[in-house]
């Protein structure tokens, strides 16, 4: 496909494809009348597909929407932020049933074709007469210009709404995919990541649908890291309602690399969004390694590294501390031989066959004082390759993970 297809969209988010509608309100979760419960709406029946965190503790809304993507069509998704209605038993599963059934009501549709998402803090019950009163104002502002609003609500520590839409021409139609995402915290995905909600009013099948999305999900939020830890929340949901009128795309359609490069887009935008607005980070480390037995064993080492304490307080600290990273490397799990291992900070090699070059460490220092810098590991073993993202770990990470 010619890069020059794809063009994307300054503005919409998830209202950016036909026939979608959004709103962003203040139903009182939040104190100072923040913006706390999202609506997103397809005017017509969609097709759904969703992928949920791998997290044994799961929160009731995450139970809940779990069941309505089985189903395969959907109509809406409905947002709070501020609670997350996790490890809240029975009582949890009851309020979020209660939320997809009040705002069905608003729309003329059935509980089982809507969604339900929460994030914020665990254990609390959901102040449900305030979300009910949201509710019903949420779908009063529903409006096409309404993606910025929604973005805004579904904000936890975040510190700017996350969006992204792009258009794509497919045959003789063009097809447009929308987003919104929110993160900060807890952010280690396994399937999923934070909450991201994805619409297109592309026409799919719903095989298709739901492996594209698991594919795009694997390529890009589940290749990002800024503390190492799986929420109980993660949720992304794509709705496809089919107004643009293409010829549905399939398993076999010839077309499907063109949508599934499309979509990748979006979710890796907001992907990246998410990692640089983490929780106290001050720097984005893109990892690759190469040279490993396998892919899996790739992965592991990328991701031994990117989730190593001590490796992101000294990139904090602005010290490539390169001994910190072959440790990280060593206890992966994955198959190294030490003597074979090089390391490049920015195309600089500071690691040599596993013992330190004779590079000017005043110049890595320079480079890991930037924000964004990349780390090579070759490992001299095989073809396995893996890319990965990850952030430094700062003290305002923790003062705003510390409960206060």
């Amino acid at each position: 496909m010619k890069e020059e297809s794809i063009e994307f969209i300054k503005s919409g988010g998830v209202t950016a494809p036909r026939g979608y509608l959004a709103s962003g309100i203040s139903c009182g979760i939040k104190s100072g009348k923040k913006s706390d419960l999202a609506l997103v709406v397809s005017q017509q029946l969609a097709d759904i597909a969703g992928v949920f965190t791998q997290n044994k503790v799961k929160a009731a809304p995450v139970i809940v929407s779990m069941q309505r993507v089985k189903k395969g069509k959907a109509r809406a998704v409905v947002v709070n932020s501020g609670n997350a209605n996790a490890c809240t038993g029975s009582r949890g599963i009851e309020d979020a049933e209660k939320m997809a059934t009040v705002t069905a009501s608003f729309l003329g549709c059935s509980p089982d074709e809507v969604c339900v998402c929460s994030t914020g803090r665990i254990g609390v019950y959901l102040p449900m007469k305030k979300i009910i009163r949201g509710i019903e104002k949420a779908c009063k502002q529903l409006n096409v210009e309404g993606g910025k609003d929604a973005a805004e609500a579904i904000m936890t520590t975040d510190t700017v709404p996350k969006q992204a839409a792009l258009k794509v021409k497919i045959e003789d139609k063009e097809i447009i995919i929308g987003g919104m995402a929110k993160g900060a915290g807890m952010i280690a995905p396994n399937l999923a990541t934070t909450l991201g909600i994805i619409t297109t009013d592309a026409s799919l099948s719903p095989e298709y649908l739901n492996s594209v999305l698991h594919s795009c999900v694997e390529e890009t939020f589940n290749r990002i890291s800024i503390d190492g830890d799986t929420s109980t929340n993660d949720t992304i949901l794509v709705f496809s309602n089919g107004l643009a009128k293409n010829t549905t795309i399939g398993m076999e359609s010839p077309q499907k690399g063109i949508f599934k490069n499309a979509l990748r887009l979006v979710l890796d935008r907001l992907a990246r969004e998410v990692l640089e607005d983490g929780e106290g980070v001050t720097k984005v480390v893109e990892i690759f390694v190469q040279g490993a037995a396998s892919e899996k064993e790739a992965e592991l080492v990328a991701r031994s590294i990117g989730n190593s304490l001590l490796v992101k307080c000294s990139w904090n600290g602005e010290d490539p501390n390169w001994g910190r990273i072959l440790c990280a490397i060593g206890y992966s799990g994955a198959n190294v031989d030490q003597n074979k291992i090089d390391l490049f900070y920015n195309g600089f090699q500071v690691v040599a066959s596993g013992v330190r070059t004779e590079i000017k460490e005043s110049l890595i220092k320079k480079t890991v004082k930037m924000p964004m810098f990349s780390l090579l590991v070759d490992l001299h073993i095989g073809s396995g390759q893996y890319r990965f993202f990850t952030t430094d770990i700062s003290e305002r990470y923790v003062r705003i993970n510390k409960g206060e």
